[in-house]
């Protein structure tokens, strides 16, 4: 009868054990990590008389080039991809995902005055330098993007340049799109080059 007793007693703690565990609740399993705002393609850039070629995407800021906004975005959170034609013609999508989005727009909002700006201060480093800024719009895909054009001339070696540039931006995410080559406002393709905004913008997230 004692050896029942035991062995009834052994099974009832075994199941109190067995129930026990299965109310501990298993452990979370870990969150998957967002996904990386997406680049640009190549087939994205404006038309041009020859193929666009897409470098790699680069952690970080870039290291030199981007002369309207250097020493902006930080180059933690940021990541750059340069794009380049064979006839001297060459574009850059920097992209930088911010801790919050307020931080978001207060970096969007520093990128733009630094493009309203960008003129006068190359005129000011360079007084040889001349040319004409301009605001080219507001394109409405998510929060919002906006363009600009520089164009820039040297009049004692007759060399003139054009340069399209946009920030936009998606919640926490901001990009700057940057085109440039030989030539006048005239013969860039701005609305191309709009196009391509939205679809840098469009494709964040």
């Amino acid at each position: 009868m004692r050896n029942l007793r035991t062995a009834l007693l052994t099974v009832m703690a075994t199941g109190l054990a067995v129930t026990a565990l299965a109310q501990v609740p298993a452990a979370a399993a870990p969150a998957p990590a967002p996904a990386q705002p997406k680049f640009l393609s190549a087939s994205q850039l404006p038309a041009s008389h020859t193929p666009w070629t897409a470098g790699p995407i680069r952690k970080g800021v870039p290291a030199e080039g981007s002369v309207c906004t250097t020493g902006i975005a930080p180059a933690a959170g940021s990541r750059h991809r340069d794009f380049r034609t064979e006839l001297d013609t060459n574009a850059r999508q920097t992209i930088t995902v911010a801790p919050t989005t307020a931080r978001a727009k207060a970096l969007a909002a520093e990128l733009r005055s630094a493009l309203e700006t960008c003129l006068d201060r190359l005129k000011e480093q360079d007084p040889g330098l001349e040319g004409e800024a301009f605001y080219q719009g507001r394109i409405n895909v998510e929060e919002g993007a906006h363009v600009y054009s520089i164009d820039t001339s040297y009049p004692e070696v007759g060399s003139t340049d054009i340069g399209l540039y946009s920030v936009g931006r998606d919640g926490r995410t901001v990009t700057v799109v940057e085109w440039g080559q030989m030539g006048e406002l005239d013969g860039a393709p701005l609305e191309g080059f709009k196009k391509t905004t939205r679809a840098a913008v469009a494709k964040l997230h």
